[in-house]
């Protein structure tokens, strides 16, 4: 599910500023941005994140602002010299007369800081950045916690809306399976113009059709699945994944149905209405199971 958190801290190097941003996925997808001389740090925030955070496409921002030694002037003298041979090479190549803009390089991200320094990143920096990861991920998960339980209202919404659908095709499908009988004997006795058939025969194999045709088990599997998803939603925890097989189920549920109410007439094409209704609220349940974890 989306979320979002920035937290910073100022150690005595400088100020880290850390932010963290999710979208929906089906997995856990992390995808890092950190300063060069972050980049050892990268395993353990992988892990620090893994601890509160099972699915979704994650950004990870990291920025480290060195505080400049007494004395020195904030300026990372290194990048404005690469920035100005950049541009003077640019201006001399495409025969260009102007000068560099001093306004436009000092809001360089990285301009106004002391810069890298060579060697290993001083073990309070570190400490830092992982306190700070614990941080940002205990600060997104209330973002996301918020719009879960949102989530789960709609879904619990929608199991209700199915299981009310099933009650109205159950109603029907009690007046079907006479009128489908009726329907097959009235077409045989029309193909038949009055031949001799034994009436016994002729409703053993109207009813063997009949059944055929029966949603009955359907009906009861698509009710206990509503009812499974459900009881899930309202015991909390984790329930992205386990969400995915039953919402399969439960989509071949209503697929079967579609594929037994043809040729019941009217009463047939209502129940195809609803089974439809339900495949759609059962879809809508499935887009929006992906933002569960």
């Amino acid at each position: 599910m989306t979320g979002f958190a920035r937290v910073r801290r100022t150690v005595e190097q400088g100020e880290l500023v850390l932010s963290l941003k999710s979208v929906n996925h089906r997995g856990l997808d992390l995808h890092f941005h950190l300063p060069p001389e972050m980049d050892p740090l990268e395993a353990a925030i992988r892990n620090g994140i893994k601890t509160g955070v099972v699915r979704g496409h994650v950004q990870i921002h990291l920025s480290f602002a060195r505080t400049a030694a007494a004395g020195e002037a904030p300026l990372n003298r290194a990048l404005l010299d690469a920035y100005i041979r950049a541009f003077r090479e640019a201006a001399e190549t495409y025969h260009v007369t102007a000068q560099p803009d001093l306004n436009a390089a000092l809001r360089i991200p990285g301009m106004l800081s002391a810069g890298p320094v060579d060697g290993d990143l001083p073990e309070e920096v570190s400490r830092a950045v992982l306190d700070l990861t614990a941080e940002a991920v205990q600060m997104l998960n209330v973002f996301r916690e918020r719009e879960g339980e949102a989530t789960v209202t709609e879904l619990r919404q929608r199991c209700q809306n199915i299981q009310g659908l099933v009650e109205r095709i159950e109603e029907i499908r009690a007046g079907a399976i006479p009128a489908f009988q009726k329907r097959l004997r009235d077409k045989l006795t029309d193909l038949l113009h009055g031949a001799g058939v034994d009436a016994q025969r002729l409703a053993q194999e109207a009813a063997l059709l009949a059944d055929r045709s029966d949603i009955a088990e359907e009906l009861t599997r698509l009710d206990t699945h509503a009812t499974q998803l459900e009881a899930m939603l309202k015991s909390g925890g984790e329930v992205g994944k386990r969400l995915d097989f039953l919402l399969q189920e439960m989509n071949r549920e209503s697929n079967t149905m579609l594929s037994k109410t043809g040729g019941l007439g009217d009463l047939g094409l209502t129940i195809t209405e609803l089974a439809l209704a339900a495949k759609s609220e059962i879809d809508k349940i499935r887009e929006q199971s992906l933002n569960l974890e």
